[in-house]
């Protein structure tokens, strides 16, 4: 039974190891130039002037997230459009019917103002 699942923990042990590779021969041969400008936030050599940008609203963070969701299921989509024609009729419903509860969904949001970063 191990045999089956032997190359998914090769392949598994093998990428945590390029990447702890990767990381920890940055941090040898890396540059360590390191200085007051450089650690500050959005460091690019220069010193901030002025005031640091104040915080986001939490409306941006809602419609980021509005989004994710909106996009995550739309790409549920794709599937089904690779095997439209297996599916025949009750496919075209069943997606309809998804189809429309996004779009309520989506209304639901727009009419509580969640899309508005005001």
């Amino acid at each position: 039974m191990l045999d089956q699942y032997l190359p998914i923990i090769l392949m598994l042990v093998a990428g945590v190891s390029v990447a702890a590779g990767i990381i920890i021969l940055s941090d040898i041969f890396g540059p360590k130039s390191k200085n007051q400008a450089k650690d500050e936030p959005y460091e690019c050599g220069i010193r901030t002037e002025g005031l640091k940008p104040g915080r986001y609203s939490v409306r941006f963070f809602i419609v980021a997230l509005l989004f994710l969701l909106f996009d995550v299921e739309v790409a549920f989509l794709f599937p089904w459009a690779v095997i439209v024609k297996k599916l025949a009729l009750l496919g075209l419903i069943e997606v309809g019917f998804f189809i429309v509860i996004l779009f309520i969904g989506l209304l639901y949001v727009w009419f509580k103002g969640g899309l508005q970063l005001e």
